[in-house]
């Protein structure tokens, strides 16, 4: 039996709304991930079987190795179908906002969902959530959204109803979110979650395979390169590695090649924290991400540092300036965050 994490007052109210609502649309944020994505579809599939017309909306295009996922041909993005998209959110009679906590997440979605009369749901994980739904169920402590919709549809009393095919989206959202369940993943309810998706004929070792043993050659040369180029912190039991827009393009790079790339120099021995810089290929910015083991909070580091947050093992930010500039602030984090890293704060 699983805990009863979401208010059940938050849970009538919600389903007051879905047995009313006939249009549903579901959005999440830019630069979407597994998460993102596999609780999207989820809870799109689920709304399909009870005859809702759904429609999920993300703000730009996801990574290739997501797009086998059940449903995901009818993703719409929003950078591409602006003047549709628009207009779906304007019709919407509910809104599910999912993965994300700040309206400027969605990005340049953010003024269409707030124009909106429809009602607005928040689901996510991510702490500090901002006051633009009138219903938010926010749950840091949970590992992924993902996990948070299974929850959801189960104590709506729709567990019969969620099919093979949703089944395959949620468990692919909580197994990207930690990591292959290697972190946000110690809280036994989750294995709970996994045997009840397994139930639904899910192939979750296939489902690895595609996540993660599918990727180009060109990803694989790339990951040598910007391994090639790491630099450790022995000091500081951290570790840094980048990769610039130049490098990208001569690697051929496509979005979603450098996933997973932060965690590997976590494989050191006597590392704790690790960096990953990307210069990002649409806006003038680096993309920051920040992985650690054990206590040490990465989300501190990435609030303080970065602009950003996240969780206690996984976490990022976004930085405007050069490369250097932006290695410059990571080792001045290092240096505040010492004693931390060294585990005597």
């Amino acid at each position: 039996m699983l805990t009863k994490v979401i208010e059940q007052s938050k849970i009538d109210h919600f389903t007051k709304w879905f047995d009313r609502a006939d249009k549903i649309v579901i959005v999440s944020h830019v630069s979407p991930d597994g998460d993102a994505i596999g609780s999207s579809l989820g809870l799109w599939h689920f709304f399909s079987s009870q005859g809702k017309t759904a429609n999920v909306i993300v703000p730009n295009a996801f990574p290739d190795f997501l797009k086998w996922m059940p449903g995901s041909k009818d993703v719409l993005l929003y950078d591409r179908y602006k003047d549709f998209a628009n207009k779906l959110i304007a019709e919407a009679d509910v809104i599910c906002c999912l993965d994300f906590n700040a309206i400027h997440r969605i990005d340049a979605m953010g003024d269409a969902v707030l124009a909106s009369p429809a009602r607005k749901i928040l689901i996510d994980h991510h702490l500090h959530p901002e006051d633009f739904c009138r219903i938010v169920i926010s749950h840091p402590e949970i590992s992924s959204t993902s996990e948070l919709v299974f929850r959801l549809i189960c104590r709506m009393g729709y567990f019969s109803d969620i099919s093979r095919e949703g089944a395959e989206c949620i468990y692919t959202g909580m197994m990207t979110d930690t990591g292959g369940f290697t972190y946000n993943s110690n809280n036994r309810e989750i294995y709970f979650i996994i045997s009840e998706l397994l139930s639904k004929g899910i192939d979750k070792d296939a489902i690895y395979r595609k996540v993660f043993n599918t990727y180009s050659e060109s990803r694989l040369r790339l990951m040598g390169y910007v391994l090639s180029q790491m630099k450790v912190y022995p000091d500081y039991h951290a570790a840094l590695i980048s990769l610039t827009k130049a490098e990208q393009s001569r690697f051929d790079y496509i979005r979603g090649d450098s996933e997973g790339f932060v965690n590997i120099p976590l494989s050191i021995k006597g590392v704790i924290f690790s960096c990953f810089l990307r210069e990002d290929t649409e806006k003038p910015m680096i993309k920051i991400s920040l992985r650690s083991v054990g206590t040490f909070p990465c989300n501190r580091l990435a609030a303080e540092f970065f602009g950003g947050g996240g969780h206690l093992n996984a976490s990022g930010g976004e930085f405007y300036g050069t490369m250097d500039e932006a290695r410059k602030v990571f080792e001045q984090a290092l240096e505040k965050y010492r004693p931390l890293l060294l585990g005597k704060g």
